[in-house]
């Protein structure tokens, strides 16, 4: 079921929990999914990248579950169906052969795709919780937007300084 499929919005609070649980469905996908990508990546730089994303998508989660505590509740998802498609995606890259560089770069395409449903998520979640008088959630929510972005523009700089370059020498 998608995010907003069957679902009645009697107000901004319904939302706001909705979209938690969506991201809270989508940061659990992804740490799964990200220890599988930093082992196939061959670029050192990206490797650590990978390390990097994998610290932070748990400090993200954690976040998370502090927001659902604000709120009186039990951290709980809702599947994303987004983070699906995007993970089934990385998958595809996680099975193919092929050169190595040219497979680090479909893995960076792959990792900037999901930081970029994130970045819009913790966006839409700061200025919700904010709104839904939730402050202390709306800070986390943005401290994880900006991790978020941090991750996406390191992936630019390793693709843009070398990893894109030996993909197209290939």
């Amino acid at each position: 079921m998608g995010l907003f499929t069957g679902t009645t919005f009697h107000d901004l609070g319904d939302l706001y929990r909705a979209q938690l649980r969506d991201l809270y469905d989508a940061e659990q996908r992804v740490a799964e999914v990200l220890p599988r990508m930093q082992e196939k990546a061959g670029d050192a730089r990206l490797k650590h990248s990978f390390g990097d994303q994998i610290t932070e998508t748990q400090a993200q989660i954690a976040r998370l579950e502090k927001a659902f505590t604000l709120l009186g509740e039990t951290a709980k998802g809702q599947t994303c169906e987004a983070t699906r498609g995007l993970i089934k995606e990385a998958e595809e890259t996680l099975d193919a052969d092929g050169e190595g560089h040219v497979l680090d770069a479909a893995l960076i395409a792959n990792a900037q795709r999901i930081q970029h449903y994130n970045i819009a998520g913790y966006g839409c979640l700061t200025h919700f919780a904010k709104r839904c008088g939730q402050e202390e959630a709306s800070s986390l929510f943005a401290e994880s937007a900006d991790e978020a972005g941090a991750s996406d523009r390191r992936m630019t700089q390793i693709a843009e300084e070398r990893v894109n370059a030996e993909a197209a020498a290939a």
